[in-house]
């Protein structure tokens, strides 16, 4: 018997429904998304919405971009700790619609150093936060100036 593509789609998509069905597929990036954080107006709101305390400023949470933004729908910037222990790192811009515009859950086995693009819609604060092993929440941030709006408002 001969397989064409069709046959193979069919198939495909019958075990997909069947492993969904016993809950083999992941659902573990669904259970990870927290849409009170990623729908707060403020750093504090999202972190209180993430089950976080209260950030305290600290040299060994860095956060790096350009000091000026051609284009504020791709703006590059890296967060980073240096600290053992991290357990999420998160990208907050201040005055966007939405505050937590990044979030990256660490495990011991993964370096805490990050680099995306955000979307800016005019120069803002931009915040890198820890959330340490022990419960500690450490930021850094850094102004951002965007010359180009991107979020559109």
């Amino acid at each position: 018997m001969k397989s064409t593509r069709r046959d193979l789609l069919k198939r495909s998509a019958a075990v997909a429904t069947l492993m969904g069905g016993i809950g083999l597929l992941p659902e573990t990036a669904q259970a990870a998304w927290n849409a009170g954080a990623f729908e707060a107006k403020t750093m504090g709101d999202a972190l209180k919405a993430l089950g976080s305390g209260a950030p305290a400023e600290s040299k060994d949470v860095t956060i790096t971009g350009p000091d000026i933004a051609e284009n504020g729908a791709v703006v590059p910037v890296a967060c980073a700790c240096a600290l053992p222990g991290v357990k999420r790192l998160m990208i907050f811009v201040e005055k966007n619609p939405s505050a937590l515009t990044a979030l990256f859950d660490v495990t011991d086995a993964v370096e805490a150093n990050f680099s995306t693009r955000v979307k800016m819609g005019q120069s803002s604060n931009v915040s890198a936060v820890a959330v340490m092993a022990d419960g500690k929440v450490l930021f850094a941030h850094k102004e951002i100036k965007v010359t180009l709006g991107g979020c559109g408002g």
